[in-house]
């Protein structure tokens, strides 16, 4: 928490968005984006100061407590309930599918949080249903421009590769002293994400409107095997998929980077933001590689 009072710090909070929300209002959409930025900053850097639980219980009974918190603070109930459903999938170890969870949409003028896509004014201030702002599950719903998201998946091999050069494999095995992943394990991230794009692009090209298994990737990567693959054997099946999936999208009508399908975690998505996502994805883990990095390497 920032070093002021905490209600000065709430205060300026709340204000900013009641400022974002007049300036818009006046077609003052430069200034208004500005406050937004400030608040989402705020609430950003306070965020990144708490220690948050690492294990799936322990996350699951932060939801389920934070919910009751909500529930004093005069939150929807439909969302909270929402939220407590959801963290009960969790701690049994799925994901919450989009049947069970589907898009909040909160009014903009006043609030009103709804589940689902709003058929009606709001019932609190009437604002019409179309002005709802929509909460998606994953930055990646604002896809990359094809040919931007083609030079990405291009590039991130490139730059990985850099990131490896001069490391042993015991380098490339040896876990931080948190206990968390190693280079390897990062690796293997990416390898089985790129197995899932691989075949969701097949899933696209074959048919009109795929299903989308909704896939826990990033749980494979601690997974074992009887006779493991070295870690640049790992990164060189990586990189050999990667080639193979570009050139079938070099090869696609551009008209096929919007067709849709229906993912079982976050409902109709768009080849184009599939291909957006595991474009920009892989992006999050190049600093994880650095930092894993040896010193003295």
């Amino acid at each position: 928490m920032p070093t002021i009072h905490q209600s000065e710090w709430a205060k300026a909070l709340i204000h900013l968005f009641a400022l974002a929300s007049r300036l818009e209002g006046e077609g003052q959409y430069n200034l208004a984006k500005l406050a937004r930025a400030a608040a989402d900053s705020m609430c950003r850097q306070a965020a990144f100061e708490i220690a948050m639980p690492g294990a799936r219980d322990e996350l699951a009974a932060d939801v389920k407590l934070t919910s009751q918190t909500l529930a004093h603070l005069h939150v929807s109930d439909e969302l909270i309930a929402a939220l407590t459903q959801g963290a009960e999938v969790m701690a049994a170890g799925q994901l919450p599918l989009i049947s069970l969870l589907p898009h909040p949409h909160v009014c903009r003028t006043c609030g009103h949080v709804t589940l689902g896509e709003p058929a009606q004014k709001c019932p609190i201030c009437a604002a019409w249903p179309d002005t709802f702002q929509r909460f998606m599950p994953n930055y990646w719903f604002d896809a990359l421009e094809p040919f931007a998201a083609m030079q990405c998946l291009r590039q991130t091999p490139v730059e990985a590769e850099a990131l490896l050069q001069g490391l042993s494999e015991a380098q490339l095995n040896q876990p931080p002293e948190d206990g968390g992943w190693a280079i390897r394990n990062v690796l293997i991230h990416l390898r089985d994400a790129q197995g899932v794009f691989a075949a969701r692009l097949d899933l696209f090209r074959q048919e009109e409107h795929p299903v989308l298994a909704a896939k826990a990737v990033w749980t494979w990567a601690a997974a074992t095997e009887e006779r493991p693959p070295t870690a640049l054997e790992i990164f060189s099946a990586y990189q050999t998929s990667r080639a193979q999936t570009l050139a079938k999208l070099e090869q696609l009508p551009l008209a096929h980077w919007w067709r849709t399908g229906r993912h079982e975690e976050f409902g109709e998505v768009t080849l184009r933001q599939q291909v957006s996502y595991f474009a920009a994805h892989e992006l999050t883990h190049l600093p994880q590689i650095m930092a894993l990095r040896p010193s003295n390497a």
